[in-house]
């Protein structure tokens, strides 16, 4: 696999940072997988594998505590901005975040900090709509009991790495 770099924009406050330490596990034109730490110690995470849907503008999480325990299912809903021939990809991130949790709790969380960045005309209308059908997609497979459809990657992917560390 070429060597490629995965960056997160965000919008509030406006940043690049580069996940230079996360593992690139899988690539290909629709998915990414990676796994990751981090990138600043916290008692409620400590680390996670991620599946990148570029068609579907969204970044599915499953996330860790220390202890190994499942603590969610962190969706995110992106922009991604590829650029083939320099092998980077940035992840702009749109802000709306759906957890869901080992119980099956389902949360919508920053629509506060999205009307922010809506209401500074720091997005497009077109990518503020582009984020909000993104977000009714990613709802509308949860709802439909299709979510593994996405988390389906991410599982098969840990039993290999399971497998490869045996």
């Amino acid at each position: 696999m070429e060597q490629i770099r995965l960056f997160r924009r965000r919008f509030l406050p406006d940043e690049v940072t580069e996940l230079k330490d996360d593992t690139v596990l899988f690539l290909s034109d629709d998915l990414i997988l990676t796994k990751w730490n981090v990138l600043k110690p916290r008692k409620d995470i400590a680390h996670g594998i991620s599946a990148y849907f570029i068609d579907l503008g969204v970044k599915v999480s499953k996330v860790y505590n220390a202890s190994e325990e499942l603590v969610y299912w962190y969706c995110d809903i992106v922009e991604p901005v590829i650029d083939k021939a320099a092998h980077t990809y940035t992840f702009n991130d749109l802000l709306v975040d759906v957890l869901i949790y080992p119980d099956g709790r389902v949360r919508v969380v920053d629509l506060d900090e999205f009307a922010d960045i809506l209401e500074k005309n720091i997005l497009t209308e077109t990518l503020g709509i582009a984020t909000l059908r993104r977000t009714d997609h990613l709802l509308q497979t949860i709802y439909a009991g299709n979510f593994h459809t996405l988390t389906d990657k991410i599982d098969e992917m840990e039993k290999t790495l399971a497998k490869e560390n045996a």
